[in-house]
């Protein structure tokens, strides 16, 4: 496992998340949810604001949370949600493009986090073991 890139991909979906929340048209006008003149309809902002927090409170448990079993739950959250948006966002977007760019960064998020899962992985299996003792 890769702690700095889970930490690093967690901080950056934090800070996105919140960022959202805060502003919704960061993420509602890529995405096409505005009307003709640009504007986030007021349904559009509260339907996306739960969906920021989550992404803020998993990004936050990715960076937190101890080395481990927790940090390993976090992750899987985070790959649940990004690869869910991707599901989601690419099968409701309005437009090809919107769905496409959705799919992309979704997808590319939970690569992230699937990396720096399974970073090291290969290192752990191919190492070999120390013998232990013999008791008896």
């Amino acid at each position: 496992m890769k702690v700095g890139l889970l930490r690093a991909v967690g901080v950056a979906t934090a800070v996105y998340g919140a960022a959202v929340a805060a502003v919704p048209d960061l993420l509602a006008r890529p995405s096409g949810l505005v009307d003709e003149e640009g504007r986030t309809g007021r349904a559009t902002r509260t339907s996306l604001r739960p969906l920021a927090w989550r992404d803020a409170v998993s990004g936050l448990a990715m960076a937190m949370a101890p080395d481990g079993p927790a940090l390993r739950t976090a992750a899987y959250v985070r790959i649940a949600a990004d690869f869910g948006d991707a599901v989601l966002l690419g099968a409701t977007l309005p437009g090809r493009d919107r769905k496409l760019a959705a799919v992309a960064v979704s997808v590319g998020w939970g690569a992230l986090s699937v990396a720096g899962l399974l970073a090291g992985r290969r290192r752990e299996v191919m190492r070999p073991r120390a013998a232990e003792p013999r008791r008896g």
